[in-house]
């Protein structure tokens, strides 16, 4: 092989390996708010949908036309640690969720809306749907839920307000397109939702009034892939399953632990055919493979394949976590009132840091926070009273200063 083609080939797989990272951190990547990665996903679309399918069973679709590319993510459990964020990046609560759900149902039956106009379609949705609350506009929160799950959608860029000044002046009502295509690919389930349910009625009268309500499916029905073999796969599905979830989880979370995977993924993991797909696997995303006794972590030098980072100022429950993994290492297990004991001395020790924290609860909440964090990023393990470092906190600790001779 020339050296030119030695340098395309080079360049086409650090490219894809860009690409794997920038959609691992967002798995929605538009034009409009990032063209230099939408850019480069576009041109190596072929290749990137082919690495997603072979390790992770995830489904990459690309609209060049539209301008996004969507990462389908599924995963083999419940993670309640990436929920949906309101602007000021509290979590969302039910009610937004709900909420958010009636917006987009609403929204797949017209391409253009104002927001009164789905104010009074949510409204009516809610009226007759079982087991959703009521939703009243006149109330204020009711408002400010649901102007946080518009405000997501704009996000996602499935509602956006249209450029042209509506007829009728400045004081007419903004519209709003949506993008439908879009919107239905948020929802990131291998199993869609409609093919779960179970209406008794047939098709033409269902749901009508006299139709009994269908049994909605779980969240174990929603996330059940057939190609996996459900609960008697063959040795082939069975091999498909552990590298599709066994990749899932090293590539989603900071750190993974050998005691918590299934007999199936360990199995897997110890064997010559799985250990060189992790390490064929971490190798075309440009990460870093490090392998322990414990357990596997990637490592992204870059640090670009994550929405988040640790250690981080960016936040207090960020520096309590990094400061209480110490005492943590060195004294622990500890109960969760001696990490309260240990915040409410950060507290002292720092009196104009942390003024969020700054109330009779403070330190409570503080310590609550940081414990969070470590969990969130596999640092720290909370059972009932007590809390224990777990071993990739090692990494963080504190090193004994040695004076020169």
């Amino acid at each position: 092989m020339s050296s030119r083609a030695n340098q395309l080939a080079r360049a086409e797989k650090e490219e894809i390996a860009r690409a794997v990272r920038a959609l691992l951190a967002r798995p929605l990547v538009a034009r409009r708010s990032d063209p230099a990665a939408f850019d480069l996903v576009r041109k190596r679309r072929g290749p990137l949908v082919q690495w997603f399918d072979y390790f992770c069973g995830w489904r990459l679709v690309v609209e060049p036309r539209q301008g996004y590319a969507r990462l389908v993510k599924v995963a083999a459990r419940a993670d309640a640690t990436r929920p949906a964020r309101r602007p000021r990046g509290a979590p969302f609560d039910r009610r937004r969720y709900t909420l958010l759900c009636l917006c987009a149902a609403e929204l797949l039956a017209v391409p253009v809306t104002t927001i009164g106009d789905l104010m009074r379609r949510v409204t009516q949705a809610a009226a007759v749907e079982p087991g959703v609350p009521a939703f009243d506009p006149a109330r204020g929160d009711e408002r400010a839920a649901f102007a946080d799950a518009l405000k997501l959608l704009e996000h996602y860029g499935a509602l956006t307000p249209a450029t042209d000044s509506p007829p009728g002046g400045e004081d007419a009502p903004v519209l709003y397109h949506v993008d439908t295509t879009l919107l239905i690919r948020l929802l990131a389930t291998p199993t869609p939702p409609s093919r779960s349910l179970t209406p008794s009625c047939p098709a033409p009268s269902w749901p009508a009034a006299s139709c009994p309500v269908p049994t909605w499916p779980d969240l174990a029905a929603l996330l059940t892939e057939p190609r996996h073999g459900g609960d008697d796969p063959t040795p082939t599905q069975a091999t498909l399953r552990a590298r599709h979830t066994l990749l899932r989880r090293l590539l989603d979370e900071p750190v993974v632990y050998r005691d918590e995977l299934t007999p199936e993924q360990s199995a897997y993991a110890a064997s010559s055919a799985g250990r060189r797909t992790i390490r064929r696997a971490a190798e075309e995303a440009g990460l870093v493979l490090e392998e322990r006794a414990e357990g596997f972590l990637l490592v992204d030098p870059d640090g670009t394949a994550t929405d988040t980072r640790f250690p981080d100022d960016g936040s207090p429950a960020k520096v309590a976590a990094l400061l209480l993994l110490d005492p943590l290492l060195t004294a622990g297990p500890l109960t969760t009132a001696r990490l309260e004991e240990e915040a409410a001395g950060l507290l002292g020790r720092f009196p104009r840091w942390a003024r969020s924290y700054r109330s009779d609860d403070g330190a409570a909440r503080l310590a609550a926070d940081a414990l969070e964090v470590l969990a969130l990023f596999g640092l720290a393990r909370r059972t009932g009273d007590r809390v224990a470092a777990l071993p990739a906190a090692a990494r963080y600790r504190v090193a004994d200063l040695v004076e020169d001779a």
